[in-house]
Order: structure tokens, then C-alpha cells, then sequence
């Protein structure tokens, strides 16, 4: 059994645990080691988390070596290293897991070489020439990444989990508190006027539901606090809240050059009907009012939202087609790793 090396999260609500265990499923030996422990620990003083955040986690980059160190003089011979998210890891890191003599291997669902987030990803982007593959999901970054020194680049599309994001078989075993007409399930974020955008819909008498974390940060948020249903949803509470709505809010990062995130994949994975902004990627992934409903601004996602609330056969239809496609498109984690490893294994599996 071939045996890889994963540098993630282990927590069980994460996309990083999620993919771990696809690459199990698809017969592969994996041990994750977790770095969030030494962040956290690196970050337990006032303003330390956004210290290190906005300078690139260098800082953080003798214990982190010393860190490597250990687990490489430990491992023993590994088949390949999947580093997810690798915000914390600099170039010497990257050199002490090549002395494994495998391939080393960064996936990053991130957008690192675009402007959002400052210094963040500093000691990742020093770190680029160093991999022997670079997983990434925005067409822009392939280029990007080749200009900062990236030997090989791969580039996939978000994907849904097969196990954790299977719908319920019985939807009435779904509770009530996560059935709703409008679902918007995420982050409350300053620059990106989703805020906003939920307002309008509720101020056209839309009954919205939200679910997130940081919402009461919102300038708006005594007008939104009403359609406020809780913090952020992860295992099968969130599978309830995206199957539970006759229509789920897909959003865009704008700074992340988002043109179809996550929730793109897992909401008709999971039986929701996904509503979300159009554009290129959305129209190529899905057929407009057939397969998933796309709108340019709230006023027609609002109409968009109101004509498929006043028909539950259309609804019930553009469901149906929209979880027949998503699986068609083979965009599951199991999907995605395997392409993943098979570019960064290719010539070396016997």
C-alpha cells in the first residue's frame, strides 16, 4: 500500500480531514500531521494570530523546521507528501519534507497570488519553487504560479465530499430548524457587501435564512440579526441546512477571482437547489434554469427566487438535474485527488 504523508487539518469539520480521508478510500496509506497546534500555540498572545497573519508566518519558521524535522527523522520511506494549504510552510520547510525523496505535493483552495489577503501568503509563495506539483482552482493562478517559480501546476475544480456530503435518504428525518425558503450558508466578510446583498432580498419581503460566522460585525446586522440562524454549520448539520431550503444562495469571493467556489458543488451534491451569481464557470458546470438558477445582482436573484418559491415542480426538477449533474461532472474529493496524484505519481508506480 502506497503511503503518503499529509500536512492538514485533522479536525474533523475540515476540507483538509475531508480530503485525507478520500485519499484513504482510494487505498492509500495516510498519516495527517497537523501544524494548527503549533499556529495556536504561536498565536496564544494578544494580536499574535493577526501578527504572523500579516507577516507571512515567518516568524513562525524555526519552530516549524524544528517541527519537520522530527516527523521526517520518524516517517520513513514515503510514496509522496500532500501539503494542504501550506500557508505556514517557507522554502526551508519545503526542503526538509524533500528529503523524503518523494514528491512533494502543495493543493491550496486559496487564491495566494491574488491581493486579498495582504502578506498572508508571504512564506507560501517563497515556498512555490520548491514542490515538485501545485495543485490550484483558478485558471489566473496557473500562470501566477509558474511566474513565482512553480515547476508543475494542476489545476482542479472545488469539490463536494461523497460521504459527508451524501444527502439524507429520508428527508423527513431532517430537523426543522434547518428547513427554510432561502438558505445563505457563510462567513460574514467586510469587502465582500454580502451583507448587503441579504438585505435586499429580505427588504423585498424574501423570508432568508443565515448561517454563519461573524454576521454581527455587519453594519447591517440589527436589520439581519431576524433572518440570523446560527454559526457556522459542518457535518451533517450543514448536508441538513443545504437539502432542508427550497433555495440555496451560492456567493462569490471577489477577492478570492471566485467564478465557482465549494458551495457550487456541494449544494446540489447534497439535494439543494443551488441559486448562485452567473458566470463563465457556472454556465459551463451547469445549464442555466435547468440544472441550477444564476443571477447578475440581488434584484434578479430576488425575482429568480420568487418565481421558483410560487412553483415547487420546477424546483423539485432543477434539484433533480442539478445532483444528476454534479455527479456526472466528477467533482468529488476522491475525483479530484486522483487526479491530483496520479500527475504528481505518473513514472514513479510500478
Amino acid at each position: 500500500m502506497n503511503s503518503i504523508l499529509y500536512f492538514g487539518s485533522s479536525n474533523s469539520y475540515s476540507t483538509a480531514n475531508h480530503r485525507a480521508k478520500a485519499i484513504e478510500r482510494l487505498g492509500y496509506k495516510v498519516v495527517i500531521c497537523d501544524p494548527d497546534p503549533i499556529r495556536l500555540k504561536r498565536s496564544g498572545f494578544p494580536f499574535a494570530h493577526a501578527f504572523h497573519y500579516h507577516t507571512g508566518y515567518n516568524f513562525m519558521q524555526g519552530a516549524l523546521k524544528k517541527w519537520l524535522r522530527n516527523i521526517v527523522l520518524q516517517a520513513g520511506p514515503q510514496d509522496l507528501v500532500w501539503v494542504n494549504g501550506g500557508e505556514l510552510f517557507g522554502p526551508e520547510c519545503i526542503r526538509i519534507l524533500k528529503e523524503l525523496g518523494c514528491p512533494v505535493v502543495l493543493y491550496n483552495n486559496d487564491d495566494p497570488t491574488g491581493g486579498r489577503d495582504g502578506n498572508r501568503f508571504n512564506s507560501l509563495k517563497k515556498a512555490f519553487p520548491y514542490y515538485d506539483l501545485c495543485a490550484v482552482l483558478r485558471e489566473q493562478n496557473i500562470q501566477e504560479y509558474k511566474n513565482s517559480g512553480s515547476k508543475a501546476v494542476v489545476r482542479v475544480y472545488m469539490s463536494y465530499d461523497e460521504i459527508i456530503h451524501q444527502p439524507f435518504d429520508d428527508e423527513s428525518a431532517i430537523p426543522e430548524k434547518y428547513r427554510s425558503d432561502i438558505a445563505f450558508i457563510g462567513t460574514w466578510m467586510r469587502h465582500e457587501k454580502r451583507d448587503e446583498f441579504l438585505l435586499k432580498l429580505l427588504q423585498k419581503g424574501l423570508n432568508v435564512s443565515i448561517w454563519g460566522d461573524h454576521w454581527q460585525k455587519s453594519p447591517h446586522w440589527e436589520k439581519l440579526k431576524p433572518a440570523y440562524r446560527g454559526k457556522a454549520l459542518g457535518g451533517r448539520d450543514y448536508v441538513a441546512a443545504m437539502q432542508g431550503s427550497k433555495i440555496c444562495i451560492g456567493m462569490l469571493s471577489k477577492g478570492n477571482r471566485d467564478l465557482h467556489t465549494r458551495r457550487s458543488v456541494e449544494v446540489p451534491f447534497a439535494g439543494g437547489l443551488l441559486c448562485a451569481e452567473r458566470t463563465k464557470e457556472h454556465m459551463e458546470m451547469y445549464k442555466e434554469g435547468v440544472e441550477a438558477v444564476f443571477w447578475d445582482d440581488a434584484e434578479e436573484c430576488a425575482q429568480q427566487c420568487l418565481d421558483l418559491l410560487s412553483n415547487d415542480e420546477r424546483r423539485a426538477g432543477i434539484r433533480a438535474a442539478g445532483m444528476a449533474k454534479v455527479r456526472a461532472l466528477k467533482v468529488g474529493n476522491e475525483n479530484i485527488c486522483k487526479i491530483i496524484l496520479d500527475t504528481a505519481l505518473k513514472g514513479r508506480q510500478s
